[in-house]
């Protein structure tokens, strides 16, 4: 059952493929619950994505079905990306597009780590 009203995971997701090896990637870390690479079309000097391994579309359907330890693996993987990639000073933002309003283009769970620069607001006002 798909979480808030969301459509189920689609197996043909360009993320999925990548997963499965059919898309190449740049690849920056991996272990046995996420996969981080470079971005296709980067918006900032660094900007990596950050997926699980596992089947989720959303944030809300990640944090109810994923076990605990999915989830540790998720955000532990995330901090030590940004660690490798020497964000952690000066800093670096973290940002998960998610559903229709939040402007979410491929429809698998994921963060975008952005640095290598200042990065201004992160909202435009209304």
């Amino acid at each position: 059952m798909p979480v808030s009203g969301l459509a189920p995971y689609d197996d043909a997701n360009i993320f999925a493929r990548i997963l499965r090896g059919e898309i190449p990637n740049r690849t920056v870390y991996e272990d046995e619950w996420v996969l981080a690479f470079h971005d296709i079309n980067p918006q900032a000097p660094t900007h990596v994505l950050v997926i699980p391994k596992g089947k989720y579309v959303s944030f809300a359907d990640f944090s109810t079905k994923a076990s605990e330890a999915e989830i540790a693996g998720m955000i532990r993987a995330v901090g030590k990306v940004a660690q490798m990639l020497g964000l952690e000073e000066p800093g670096y933002r973290l940002l998960a597009n998610l559903g229709e309003h939040g402007g979410q283009e491929v429809p698998h769970f994921h963060v975008h780590i952005f640095g290598g620069r200042p990065l201004g607001r992160m909202v435009m006002p209304a």
